[in-house]
């Protein structure tokens, strides 16, 4: 019972990993004011 709740623990682990790494490459890729939360309303680009 204990191994079956260890691995689905680390497995958890595993996942959020993955689903964290994923999205931090894909905003790191898109590049720094495209990723950005506040875009719509940012004037940094108007320049």
């Amino acid at each position: 019972m204990t191994l079956i709740v260890n691995i689905l623990f680390i497995m958890a682990i595993f996942s959020y990993t993955i689903f964290t790494l994923t999205k931090f490459l894909k905003k790191s890729k898109a590049g720094k004011c495209t990723s950005c939360g506040i875009k719509d309303g940012c004037h940094t680009g108007e320049k």
